[in-house]
C-alpha cells in the first residue's frame, strides 16, 4: 500500500470518529464538567474568557507566533508527517511538564496554565503550518491555523460546518485576505464558549488538591494530542488537493 493510501485511510477514519456519537465517558465528563463550572466563579470564568480572546487575537493580527522555522515547501508527504510527529513530541512535552508544574502549585497556578496552554497550541499550529509548506505570515492561514483550533474543541455541529470548509479551503480562503472583513466576521462569544467547554472538566481537575500536578499533566497530554490529531489530518486533506491539482496543472 501507498502511503497516501495509508493517510487517506487514517483521514477516513479520523472523520466517522469525529462524528460518532458521545460514548458513556464523554457524556459524563461533560455532565461533571458543567457541575465543577457552576462552582467556579463568574469572574475567574471572565478572566479565562478575556484572556482566550487576547490570545487568539493575538495569533491572527500579530507577529509574536511566527516561527524561525523556514516554510518547507519541497517536503513530500511522508516526511512532513514524520518531522510533524517530531514537532508534536517536543511541543507535548514542554505541555506536560507546564501542566504538572502548574498543577503541583494549586488553584492559583493553575490560573496560570490556562493562557500558557493556549499559548503553546499556537506555537504548535504555527510550526505545523511550515512544516507542511505553508506560510504562517499570510493572514489567510492565521485564519487556517484558527479554524483548525476551533474544530478541534468544538461540538459536532460546528465541527461539520469547519470541516468542510477546510476541504474546501482552496477557494474559501479567497474570503479571507482582509483582516477587518474577518474581525467584524468573527463570533468570539461562541469560540471561547466552546474552547473553554471541551477543556473546562480536565483542567477544572488540575485545582484539586492532592491530584493537581498528575491531573495537570494528564490534561495537557490528552489536549495536545487531539490537536495534533485534528492538525495533521487538516493539513494532509489541503496536501492531498494542492497536490492533486500540481499533478494536474
Amino acid at each position: 500500500m501507498k502511503y497516501e493510501d495509508k493517510v487517506r485511510k487514517e483521514v477516513a477514519d479520523w472523520e466517522y470518529k469525529m462524528f460518532k456519537p458521545q460514548g458513556w465517558l464523554e457524556k459524563t465528563s461533560k455532565t461533571i464538567g458543567d457541575r465543577i463550572n457552576h462552582l467556579i466563579s463568574p469572574k475567574v470564568h471572565s478572566i479565562i474568557t478575556t484572556t482566550i480572546r487576547s490570545i487568539v487575537r493575538t495569533a491572527l493580527f500579530g507577529a509574536e507566533y511566527t516561527p524561525s522555522r523556514k516554510v518547507q515547501r519541497s517536503l513530500g508527504l511522508e516526511s512532513a508527517d514524520q518531522e510533524a510527529r517530531e514537532l508534536f513530541a517536543l511541543y507535548q512535552k514542554i505541555a506536560v511538564a507546564e501542566g504538572a508544574g502548574t498543577g503541583a502549585g494549586g488553584i492559583m497556578f493553575s490560573m496560570v496554565d490556562f493562557p500558557a496552554l493556549i499559548a503553546i497550541k499556537m506555537k504548535y499550529l504555527f510550526e505545523l503550518a511550515h512544516v507542511y509548506g505553508y506560510d504562517s505570515k499570510n493572514f489567510s492561514e492565521r485564519v487556517f491555523i484558527l479554524m483548525v483550533f476551533q474544530m478541534t474543541f468544538s461540538g459536532p455541529e460546528n465541527r461539520a460546518r469547519l470541516l468542510n470548509s477546510i476541504k474546501q479551503w482552496h477557494t474559501e480562503k479567497e474570503q479571507w485576505l482582509s483582516e477587518a472583513d474577518y474581525s467584524r466576521s468573527m463570533d468570539w462569544e461562541s469560540f471561547q464558549t466552546e474552547y473553554r467547554n471541551a477543556i473546562d472538566f480536565r483542567k477544572m481537575l488540575q485545582m484539586v488538591p492532592g491530584i493537581g500536578a498528575f491531573a495537570g499533566a494528564w490534561a495537557n497530554y490528552t489536549i495536545l494530542e487531539e490537536l495534533r490529531e485534528f492538525a495533521m489530518n487538516a493539513y494532509r486533506l489541503r496536501r492531498f488537493h494542492d497536490d492533486n491539482a500540481i499533478g494536474c496543472s
